[in-house]
């Protein structure tokens, strides 16, 4: 769908649409102007307004999220915003006016689902504006031709790109959040949010990483490391909890190098948090590479151990080979993986280690692959993520002799065989747990629950479960989870301080603001709470209420004064 402009900007001004006349347009057509005499007969024709096209934040948007957790949380940012600046935010994609994708470029079936949803959006003429990883690391694709784009780190300026986007123009933010000349983690942590789960906050630490891995895309888009402050985190924290969420999720591509360009590291930071969670309330920390967690490996069982932590971590491996770690450019051994894993089981009894391992990458030999099937036999990990390796353009490993396809499907098979071969959780059968429910099963069958160890156990489907902490007998296992029964004697324990937010409901908000949203309203933000912050009501506060009405009030008094013209001549 070939959009009226497309440009590159900082800032969003003087925009003018392909229908306007050109400057020359104007002087030639002074020349030809031809006096026209009276037609007092001429009947008006009245076109009706099409203010729907033409007024931002009346609009409805549909979203799609594909990758990590940390893309989802900018997910969760830009709906939030879009939400409380008017725009109704749908999820039926046909009812919507505008498609939001928010993309992930780690594989190329993420990217092929990102492709042919842009195409189906234009076979429906709808607007498109994408976001995420893809078009940040690779903006002149031709498939993103003419469409808007928001960088990772622009986020919270979707709702001027939605807004310019529905009037017809194409913009492009892909710029870096600076500080004197300091590169930032990213957008605010107090902007508005929808939550796709009112009971779980994701807050992205950091953005990038300090690696440069041979196979990765991501690092094309989210850059070098750049932290957030500890300040920052607690106080999202605190806000989180306010609005009755009862986990917090900590992402980043490497959690596990968070701090080092701000003088500080992840222990700091893991020990201000969990002085800010309520009992009954837990903490999971995301995915963090071997290099960064070596030093901290005796701070990091203490935090793991902590009640209110998930004893769970997800460190990738990628391979079992050093030969082919080298060739990714990983900066560790597999040693090192090992004696992260060795350490934290002894300290931390029952601690669930997830890993990612890639099967075919380039070079790998028959004989690297089996030291990787040794390692799943040696550990048997109960979380698994298995990726057949798919070159990623314009990495360094795209360049390098593949390994061919058979050779990859048939490894990634039987990596796949062994993994199932084996039951992680039969021991558990007859324990006695303690589990907080937080989600629905995907067939509405059960409330998901997890315990101490973040393992997936099943519960019965009361109301009073959901969001609480309650005590359960293990009666059956499968390879993905455990079925919990509540115990006579238990009482849900409910940890929020607060009740949390409706499903959709609006982030960082006021009640009063979250009531008109609720119902339809699209008035002002009201200015008098201190829960509402400063820049949240110069962003989205009267004045941009206001000029929808006077843009409304204007087209009306154009469409009464061209009548009145008209009956006069």
């Amino acid at each position: 769908m070939a959009s009226a402009c497309d440009f590159s900007i900082d800032d969003i001004e003087d925009m003018v649409s392909a229908s306007d006349p050109t400057p020359q347009e104007r002087q030639a057509a002074r020349k030809s102007v031809v006096p026209r005499a009276r037609k007092r007969k001429e009947q008006f024709v009245s076109e009706e307004l099409q203010a729907d096209s033409v007024i931002p934040g009346t609009q409805k948007v549909w979203m799609r999220t594909w990758g990590c957790s940390h893309n989802n949380s900018d997910g969760e940012y830009m709906a939030g915003q879009l939400a409380a600046s008017g725009y109704k935010i749908t999820d039926d994609p046909s009812d919507a006016d505008l498609w939001l994708l928010n993309s992930c470029t780690v594989k190329n079936p993420a990217e092929d689902h990102f492709r042919n949803s842009i195409r189906k959006a234009q076979e429906q003429q709808k607007k498109v504006v994408v976001a995420g990883c893809v078009p940040q690391a690779q903006p002149r694709m031709d498939y993103l031709k003419g469409l808007s784009i928001i960088g990772v780190q622009q986020i919270d300026r979707v709702v001027e790109v939605v807004d310019e986007t529905v009037k017809g123009h194409s913009v492009r933010l892909l710029g870096q959040k600076k500080d004197g000349g300091k590169r930032l983690g990213g957008a605010r942590l107090d902007l508005p949010k929808i939550r796709k789960n009112p009971l779980i906050e994701i807050i992205s630490i950091n953005t990038g990483c300090l690696n440069a891995c041979t196979y990765c895309k991501t690092k094309h888009a989210r850059g070098d490391l750049a932290s957030y402050s500890i300040e920052e985190l607690v106080e999202r924290t605190r806000q989180s909890f306010q609005e009755g969420v009862c986990e917090i999720w900590l992402t980043s591509e490497d959690t596990g190098a968070y701090g080092r360009d701000i003088g500080t590291d992840l222990p700091s930071l893991l020990w201000h948090l969990v002085e800010e969670i309520p009992e009954g309330a837990m903490l999971r920390l995301g995915m963090t590479n071997p290099p960064y967690i070596l030093e901290h490996l005796e701070e990091m069982a203490k935090i793991l151990n902590h009640p209110r932590v998930y004893a769970f971590l997800h460190v990738p491996v990628q391979s079992a080979s050093d030969s082919v770690l080298m060739d990714m450019k990983r900066e560790y051994c597999a040693d090192d993986f090992r004696r992260v894993v060795d350490f934290l089981k002894e300290r931390v009894p029952g601690i669930t280690i997830a890993t990612d391992i890639i099967c075919g990458f380039p070079g790998e030999t028959e004989a690297d692959f089996q030291e990787t099937v040794e390692l799943v036999k040696r550990y048997r990990f109960p979380s698994l993520f298995i990726n057949q390796f798919y070159p990623r353009p314009g990495t360094p490993a795209a360049k390098m002799e593949q390994v061919p396809a058979h050779v990859k499907k048939q490894r990634t098979k039987e990596l796949s065989q062994l993994f199932h071969s084996y039951n992680p959780y039969d021991h558990e059968v007859g324990e006695r747990q303690k589990v907080l429910v937080t989600e629905e099963s995907f067939d509405a069958q059960y409330y998901v629950a997890h315990n101490k160890f973040y393992e997936q156990v099943l519960v019965p489907k009361r109301l009073e479960f959901k969001g609480a902490m309650i005590e359960v007998d293990i009666f059956e296992v499968g390879k993905h989870f455990l079925k919990g029964r509540p115990t006579d004697n238990s009482e849900p324990f409910t940890p929020s301080i607060a009740a949390p937010l409706r499903k959709g409901e609006v982030s960082g908000l006021t009640q009063e603001r979250s009531a008109l949203l609720a119902n339809g309203s699209q008035g002002p933000l009201p200015t008098s709470s201190p829960s509402c912050t400063g820049s949240l009501i110069a962003s989205y506060g009267p004045d941009r209420e206001g000029l929808k009405t006077l843009g409304w009030g204007l087209a009306l008094a154009a469409a009464i004064l061209a009548l009145l013209l008209e009956k006069l001549y």
